[in-house]
């Protein structure tokens, strides 16, 4: 299982150094977040752009603000592999999905968690990563959501039986516990945040993790 740090908990006074203690990790999650599609401010892309430089990881950039479409060239230039968008944003979300791979990057849609799996159905074939948000969006270190791993195995089983081939991510609550339940139910990447970055030994913490 893939391990993507949040840089959303990390320390902001030293945003390098803190992103080098979990260089280890193969890809890094970027939560942007516009404080109207969520109720809370995060960075744009100019914080991303400046970091791009301090990591060869993959990032992971998860944008939960209600127009994505007028942003997407931004945090491409930024320097982003996967940009994520939520189906619940104001967009219409084929378009988006063809803007982001119109500049070579993958695209992602992510669905909160009172949002079902249907609502994504017609974007499936379409998609390099689906986000399911086992937490509300918005603010780092709340309780994983049981109810998102009957999503996660439904998505699961559609990419089997349909042959797909986007990766499956889960954001919110992540620890070595919740860990195990979602590798097995079909997850390919886990964000981590709150639990991670409070680790003392963040190498091995990322290391246990993506052995669940």
């Amino acid at each position: 299982m893939i391990i993507s740090p949040s840089i959303l908990s990390a320390d902001f006074t030293k945003l390098e150094e803190s992103i080098k203690t979990v260089s280890d990790a193969s890809w890094l999650h970027l939560d942007v977040m516009d404080g109207n599609f969520v109720p809370n401010i995060s960075f744009g892309p100019m914080v991303i752009k400046q970091i791009r430089p301090v990591s060869n990881q993959v990032f992971d950039t998860h944008l939960m603000i209600s127009r994505p479409q007028d942003y997407i060239e931004a945090f491409v230039d930024a320097g982003s592999e996967y940009i994520i968008f939520h189906v619940e944003a104001d967009c219409n979300a084929n378009e988006v999905i063809n803007q982001i791979h119109s500049h070579n990057v993958k695209a992602g849609i992510s669905i909160k968690p009172g949002t079902n799996v249907e609502a994504i159905l017609p974007y499936l074939d379409k998609l390099d990563l689906v986000l399911v948000m086992s937490v509300e969006p918005g603010f780092g270190g709340q309780k994983f959501m049981p109810n998102c791993l009957d999503k996660i195995k439904l998505l699961d089983e559609l990419r089997k039986k349909n042959n797909y081939s986007y990766l499956i991510s889960v954001d919110g609550g992540i620890n070595s516990e919740t860990a195990k339940l979602v590798r097995s139910a079909g997850v390919d990447i886990a964000v981590v945040g709150s639990y991670l970055f409070k680790q003392e030994d963040k190498k091995e913490t990322i290391h246990q993790l993506g052995l669940l």
